[in-house]
């Protein structure tokens, strides 16, 4: 079992930078491909960036690549969004997901393959 709790969220004006992490427990967080994801109101839920169980691929999505950067630090069983440059298009909830398998080669962007989600946490830019 994995739990995850995100943090870091807030209200930025246009331009500004927020840094989520994902807090996991349990011990195969060091196994697992994640996610980040967000949800907008009366959207669906996007993949935002997704990274490997060691780190050693990453995946963007188009709109946010060149601005935010996931990494993970396994020793702190943790993973971060850097999020530069926001735009008001950012605002959402963001969540941190993790991969129902374990050593998965391959970066993952279907929601389909997590099954490990944490609570959200709000991110609202202002323009």
């Amino acid at each position: 079992q994995v739990q995850l709790v995100e943090s870091g969220g807030g209200s930025v004006q246009a331009g500004g930078s927020l840094r989520l992490s994902c807090a996991a427990t349990g011990r195969t967080f060091s196994s697992k491909a994640m996610g980040w994801f967000r949800q907008a109101p009366g959207k669906e839920r996007e993949s935002v960036a997704a990274i490997t169980w060691n780190g050693g691929s990453t995946y963007y999505a188009d709109s946010v690549k060149g601005r935010f950067t996931i990494s993970r630090d396994n020793s702190e069983n943790t993973v971060y969004l850097q999020m530069d440059s926001l735009k008001p298009e950012d605002t959402a909830v963001y969540y941190c997901a993790a991969d129902s398998l374990s050593f998965r080669p391959r970066v993952v962007v279907s929601t389909n393959v997590y099954n490990y989600w944490g609570q959200g946490t709000q991110v609202t830019v202002s323009s």
